[in-house]
C-alpha cells in the first residue's frame, strides 16, 4: 500500500518504477537463489543415488545369476549339464563326507571312454537343502569355466539322488602331495615328482590366474585359499577348488558367517580375523600363506604361535621368517602379500606378472625336508583341531550308508 500511494501521488513516473522494481528484486532474487540451491542439492543426491546403484550392480557377480532365480530358470540353465542316458557312473567308492552328503570317487563311462571323477551327492531329500544343493550345482556350472578352476562335468538335479560330477585330478590334493615329497633321498634325488622352488612359481602362477578370474569375471572372493583347496594334476597343472566360502559369500547371513568361521585363523588376513571386511586382497594375504606351504612342503604356518595369538603378533609387525630353500624374490613376494593394509597388497594380476618375471631366478634343485608330517601335530599347530581336515578315509567306512544314497547313480 505504501508503494502504491507514493507512486500515485508522485509526478515522477520513472522513480516510482525503479522503487517498485527494487522492492520486487528483494523478494524474487532470494527466492530464485533458494530454488536453485534446492535444485542443485536434489541433483547431487540423485547423482549419488545413481552412483550407489551402479556400484551395487558392479559389486554383484558379473555373470552369476541371482540367488532368487526361479526354479524353472534354474532347471533350464542346468539342462545342458544333466547327465545323458548313455553315461554311466561305475566303481563308486566312498571318500569322505561333504557339506551336503557323501563324496565318492569313481569312473564316468561314455561309449568306450572312461574319466576319473569325484561325485558329490545330496543326502536325503530335505526341500530347503535340496534347493541349496541345486543352487550349488548352478554355481559350479556358471563359475567353473577357467582352466585353473575345478572342472564340472555333469550333474543330476531332476530326480533323486541328486549329485554333482567333477573331474578328478591326480595326484590330487596339493597339501597331501607336498607331504609325499618329504623324506626322499636328497643325495640321489629319487622321487616320483621333481618339485623345486621353480615348481612353486609354476603352481603359484596358475592358482593366481584362477583367483584373478573369480574376481575379475564374477566378483567373487574365494575366502579359503590354502594348499588343502588346490588340486594338482599331470605336469604340475593346478586347479583351485574348495569354493564353499565363495558360494556362501553371495549374501551376508548366518550361513556365510558360519562358513567364514570354519576357515582356520592362520590362513586369514587381519581384516578378516577382526571381522571387518572380506575382499579380494584378503585372498592375497592367504595366497602368501600358500606360498609358504609350498616352499616348506606342507608345513603349518606360524608353527611357533598359537592360533589365538596370531592377530596380536601381526599387529606388532610380526611376520614368518624366510624358510630354508626360499630365495629372496619369493620371500619378498610373501611379505608383499602380508602387508598390513590391504590397499598396499598387490592384485592377482600384478602377482602373475611378478611370478613370471622372478621365475628364472628360482632354484631348480628338488626340495627335500627330512621330517615327516605327524597329522595330529599338524592339526594342532595349524589350528585345525576344531576343523575337519579333508583326508581320504577307508573305503569301507560308512560305505553301506553312502550307497543308500548313491546306489542309483
Amino acid at each position: 500500500m505504501d508503494v502504491q500511494t507514493k507512486c500515485s501521488n508522485s509526478t515522477s513516473g520513472p522513480m516510482c518504477y525503479e522503487e517498485a522494481s527494487g522492492s520486487l528484486a528483494v523478494i524474487i532474487i532470494p527466492s530464485l537463489l533458494a530454488l536453485s540451491t534446492v535444485l542443485v542439492v536434489a541433483l547431487i543426491f540423485c547423482s549419488l543415488y545413481r552412483y550407489r546403484q551402479k556400484r551395487q550392480r558392479n559389486s554383484a557377480p558379473a555373470h552369476y545369476p541371482n540367488a532368487s532365480i526361479s526354479p524353472v530358470r534354474v532347471q533350464e540353465a542346468l539342462r545342458p549339464w544333466e547327465i545323458p542316458g548313455e553315461c554311466v557312473l561305475v566303481g563308486l567308492k566312498y571318500w569322505q563326507t561333504g557339506r551336503y552328503g557323501p563324496i565318492c570317487n569313481g569312473l564316468l563311462k561314455r561309449d568306450r571312454t572312461s574319466t576319473a571323477v569325484v561325485v558329490k551327492s545330496l543326502r536325503g531329500c530335505n526341500n530347503p537343502e535340496a534347493k541349496e544343493f541345486v543352487d550349488w550345482v548352478l554355481f559350479h556350472a556358471t563359475v567353473c569355466k577357467h582352466e585353473n578352476l575345478v572342472r564340472m562335468l555333469s550333474c543330476r538335479t531332476k530326480r533323486l539322488p541328486m549329485y554333482l560330477v567333477l573331474e578328478a585330478y591326480s595326484p590330487g590334493n596339493l597339501l597331501h602331495f607336498l607331504w609325499t615329497l618329504r623324506n626322499r633321498d636328497s643325495d640321489t634325488g629319487e622321487s616320483s615328482q621333481h618339485f623345486s622352488e621353480r615348481s612353486v612359481f609354476l603352481v603359484a602362477k596358475q592358482v593366481a590366474a584362477g583367483l584373478d578370474y573369480l574376481m575379475s569375471e564374477h566378483r567373487l572372493v574365494h575366502g579359503d585359499v590354502a594348499a588343502r583347496n588346490i588340486l594338482i594334476g599331470p605336469g604340475l597343472s593346478a586347479r583351485v577348488s574348495g569354493l564353499g566360502v565363495a558360494f556362501a559369500g553371495r549374501q551376508m547371513d548366518s550361513t556365510t558367517r558360519q562358513r567364514v568361521a570354519e576357515v582356520p585363523l592362520k590362513w586369514q588376513a587381519p581384516e578378516r580375523i577382526m571381522k571387518q571386511l572380506t575382499i579380494d586382497r584378503s585372498d592375497v594375504w592367504s595366497f602368501g600363506i600358500l606360498l609358504y606351504e609350498m616352499i616348506t612342503l606342507g608345513s603349518p604356518p606360524y608353527p611357533e604361535l598359537e592360533p589365538q595369538s596370531v592377530l596380536q603378533q601381526l599387529q606388532k609387525s610380526y611376520r614368518m621368517k624366510r624358510p630354508d630353500n626360499c630365495g629372496g624374490p619369493l620371500y619378498d613376494l610373501m611379505k608383499y602379500c602380508w602387508m598390513w593394509s590391504f590397499k598396499e597388497r598387490p592384485t592377482f594380476s600384478a602377482i602373475i606378472k611378478l611370478l613370471e618375471s622372478y621365475q628364472h631366478l628360482a632354484a631348480n634343485t628338488a626340495l627335500s625336508i627330512p621330517e615327516a608330517i605327524d597329522i595330529f601335530e599338524y592339526k594342532k599347530k595349524a589350528g585345525l583341531s576344531t576343523h575337519e581336515q579333508h583326508q581320504p578315509r577307508e573305503n569301507n567306512v560308512k560305505e553301506n550308508e553312502v550307497f543308500k544314497y548313491s546306489v542309483d547313480l
